[in-house]
C-alpha cells in the first residue's frame, strides 16, 4: 500500500507540477494529502488522485476530462519521460506522504493554475499562491 501511495502522489506531482519550483511541488502534494484527511474525498492517495467519474460500463476508465487533477484522464500519455524530474517528484512524495515537510498551504484542498480561474474558486478562501499555483481551502 506504501508504494502504490507514493507512486500516485509522485506521478501527481509530477504531471501537475514538475516545472514549479520545489515548494511548488510540495504543495501539490500537500493538497493530495490535505484530501485523504478531509472526509469529503476518499480516503487513501490514488482514490484521491484518481477521483472523477468512470463510464458505466467500465469503472476503471475515467471520463476524459472530468477527473480532479486533469492528467489523470486528458487522454495524454501518463509516462514519465524527465527521470530526474520524477525521482525529486517521488522524493517529495515520499517526504510529504510521511509528514516531513509542513503544510505551506495552510490546508488547501484545491488549487488550480494562475491562467485559470474555475467556478468554485470564489467559493473558497485563498490561502496562499506558490509558483504559477494558487490554493484554497473550505471554510
Amino acid at each position: 500500500m506504501f508504494e502504490a501511495a507514493i507512486m500516485c502522489l509522485a506521478l501527481n506531482i509530477y504531471h501537475e507540477a514538475r516545472d514549479q519550483p520545489f515548494i511548488g511541488q510540495v504543495a501539490v502534494a500537500q493538497v493530495v494529502m490535505n484530501r485523504v484527511h478531509d472526509d469529503r474525498y476518499p480516503d487513501d492517495v490514488c482514490g484521491v488522485v484518481k477521483q472523477g467519474p468512470t463510464y458505466s460500463w467500465r469503472e476503471d476508465f475515467p471520463v476524459r476530462n472530468r477527473c480532479q487533477f486533469s492528467w489523470y484522464c486528458d487522454g495524454k500519455s501518463d509516462k514519465t519521460p524527465d527521470t530526474e524530474a520524477f525521482e525529486i517528484a517521488r522524493m517529495i512524495a515520499v517526504g510529504v506522504y510521511n509528514g516531513n515537510l509542513g503544510d505551506f498551504v495552510e490546508g488547501a484542498t484545491h488549487y488550480h493554475a494562475t491562467y485559470v480561474l474555475p467556478e468554485w474558486a470564489e467559493t473558497k478562501y485563498k490561502t496562499v499562491q506558490i509558483g504559477e499555483h494558487v490554493f484554497y481551502r473550505w471554510d
